[in-house]
């Protein structure tokens, strides 16, 4: 048994979508999905199957969190659809909030909370994996019980199974019958592991509906994937190997210019990263027949803190409003209860990206931030201004860019070392030194920006253009890119940055 999970976790990381293993995966799926799609329940469970075995190769044992996960929020969904006792539908609720974040909490926080319990009480406490002490008893395995595992894409699932059993409480949809189509939609295996995270109400109306991908779709999803792929392997990785790490590894070896490009740098890796990302799910998932939601609307072009979050990882931000802000009050009370009402819903969206104190510090920003912003929008219009809109948007710009700083520090006392030497190692006449002896680097970091800050209609018109040109063209040009992708993208593929989330 300990050798299979050696061999697994070995095998894994060729199933990352800028991995070979991946789309030789996707191809097969591709060909028994084409085979079995008029068949809508045979069709469901293949790719529930296959969703599982692409789980179980990405995160191993922890696939059965997944099923189990399933059968909870499964069962408790046809008991809000049976139950009409409010109390009981409440504690059913509960349950499911207890179970999915109970889980959550046990694998993603137990460090935290230790280490800060640790820095009070002045005693430390060593870690004991009981759940896979408990494995190993029952199935005679060797898991390693001294440290806890982060299961990859839990804060995912998890949060879309929660979605789900509130909305069937709130009558908003009705439970699924059918297991089968529940476990897909959870599991569903191009978003399943870094998102989006996908509303059971938008989802599960395409498992009933007759499989159709047009022409227009078919090529609309190679370029998600196309984009997805040059934004994540040649812009985001070069990035972050060849400048951005290197400089938050090292503040003090280099001078506040660098610094500087290095924060700017990040901004546009992981902006890259996690958005080629969810291009590509997108794109994987229409290929199979299913729309996800739209994850991100070019951020860096928010001319204010809640613009941005209107922008960027929509799905979690949304989720952050619709599951938490709203229930918690939203902006119905004074501006006091609103303020505390965003200050808290940030401060958990922080900690939801990990269990640090500088995703805290990071959320809580953001935090005060919205709170800013609103305090701002009741005495400074910015709509139709074209010079306060611009103010607006640098000053939004800079202050997201630099909050990130925290972001990917490994310690506050790291974001301390970096501020200082941006602000005390600044040196004007090395500034062209700098560029021209990493000329290559600045100019992508510059195409990069340059890229996002054109004008969307010109995206979308480039697309349209791209799918009414004729088909040997379309060939030719994809496989351009594929080129160019492949002799562009760094030897070593980094892991997406979300997986860690």
């Amino acid at each position: 048994m300990q050798q299979l999970i050696t061999w697994i976790e070995s095998q894994s990381d060729l199933f990352l979508f800028t991995q070979t293993g991946f789309w030789i995966f996707y191809a097969i799926v591709l060909l028994i999905n084409a085979v079995v799609c008029k068949n809508r329940i045979l069709r469901s469970s293949f790719l529930f199957v296959a969703s599982l075995y692409f789980y179980y190769k990405t995160g191993g044992y922890f696939f059965t969190l997944l099923i189990i996960s399933t059968i909870v929020d499964y069962s408790i969904g046809l008991f809000l659809g049976k139950a009409q006792n409010k109390y009981l539908r409440k504690l059913l609720v509960f349950f499911s909030l207890l179970i999915n974040l109970g889980v959550l909490a046990y694998f993603k926080y137990t460090y935290f909370i230790l280490d800060l319990y640790s820095s009070v009480s002045h005693q430390p406490i060593k870690v004991f994996d009981f759940l896979a002490n408990e494995m190993n008893k029952l199935a005679g395995t060797s898991f390693n019980i001294d440290s806890i595992t982060l299961p990859v894409g839990i804060s995912f699932f998890t949060f879309q199974t929660i979605s789900y059993t509130i909305d069937v409480y709130r009558k908003e949809l009705k439970p699924v019958r059918n297991i089968i189509d529940f476990g897909f939609y959870v599991s569903f295996f191009p978003q399943l592991i870094a998102g989006p995270i996908v509303r059971a109400r938008t989802f599960i109306p395409q498992i009933y509906k007759r499989f159709v991908v047009s022409n227009k779709w078919m090529w609309w999803s190679f370029l998600w994937i196309l984009g997805g792929l040059f934004k994540k392997m040649v812009i985001s990785d070069y990035i972050s190997v060849n400048f951005v790490d290197r400089v938050f590894e090292h503040p003090i070896a280099y001078s506040g210019f660098e610094v500087l490009m290095a924060v700017y740098g990040y901004a546009l890796q992981i902006y890259c990263d996690f958005s080629g990302y969810t291009d590509i799910a997108m794109g994987v998932a229409l290929l199979l027949g299913f729309r996800l939601p739209v994850n991100f609307n070019y951020p860096y072009k928010a001319t204010s803190i809640r613009d941005f979050w209107r922008r960027w990882h929509i799905s979690l931000s949304s989720w952050l409003r619709d599951y938490l802000y709203i229930p918690l009050g939203g902006n119905k009370g004074n501006s006091i209860r609103t303020g505390f009402n965003l200050m808290l819903t940030m401060l958990l969206g922080g900690l939801w990206h990990g269990a640090a104190l500088k995703f805290v510090v990071w959320g809580g920003l953001h935090g005060l931030g919205l709170v800013f912003n609103r305090i701002v929008n009741g005495i400074w219009k910015i709509n139709g201004n074209k010079i306060t809109r611009l103010i607006s948007w640098f000053f939004t710009f800079h202050f997201v860019v630099f909050t990130w700083i925290v972001f990917r520090v490994e310690s506050i006392e790291s974001a301390e070392i970096l501020i200082t030497r941006l602000f005390r190692a600044f040196m004007p006449n090395h500034v062209m030194d700098v560029v021209l002896s990493q000329t290559y680097l600045f100019l992508l970091i510059l195409f990069g920006f340059i890229i996002h800050f054109i004008p969307s209609v010109w995206h979308h018109r480039g697309k349209l253009f791209f799918l009414k040109l004729p088909l040997i063209v379309k060939l030719i040009v994809s496989a351009s890119m594929i080129y160019i992708i492949i002799q562009l993208h760094q030897s070593d593929i980094l892991p997406f940055i979300y997986f860690r989330f």
